[in-house]
């Protein structure tokens, strides 16, 4: 199996794309961590750890990896986007706290089996999808956040 470094590099080489040292730094940072992530999060790790890489090296960056397949660009009702690895995580839907900003990731296959039956029924066929709730947390209802 590729390590992420091989697929990014066999990726960026198939676009005729340089893998930078820069795109090394960014790519050794995401990996670094396994949270959900904003772009502004990883230029703020990378610059405490005094990897100077400019924010719009970051975005573009963000941008190949996702084209790669490291990456999934993961939305919360913002207006910008998270991000998550896609390496050695299944397929996954999220519980998004609107009180503190919690993501609570879950699997159900009833609705996984529920969305391939619309897909059938519609003649559908499936590339990805993403489901998102949105609501409050439990530590939220306790604290009488209601929004």
């Amino acid at each position: 199996m590729l390590s992420n470094d091989e697929k990014f590099r066999q990726f960026l080489q198939s676009k005729g794309l340089k893998f930078t040292p820069e795109r090394q730094a960014i790519l050794n940072c995401v990996f670094a961590s396994d949270r959900h992530f904003e772009a502004e999060d990883l230029l703020i790790d990378m610059r405490q750890h005094d990897l100077r890489v400019s924010k719009a090296t970051i975005y573009r960056t963000l941008a190949l990896l996702v084209k790669g397949g490291l990456l999934r660009e993961v939305i919360f009702g913002e207006k910008h986007a998270h991000y998550e690895h896609v390496h050695d995580h299944e397929h996954h839907d999220h519980l998004v706290c609107s009180g503190c900003g919690k993501i609570i990731e879950f699997t159900d296959e009833r609705i996984e089996r529920l969305q391939d039956e619309v897909c059938n029924k519609h003649k559908f066929r499936t590339i990805s999808h993403r489901l998102q709730i949105t609501g409050l947390c439990e530590d939220c209802i306790n604290a009488g956040i209601s929004e």
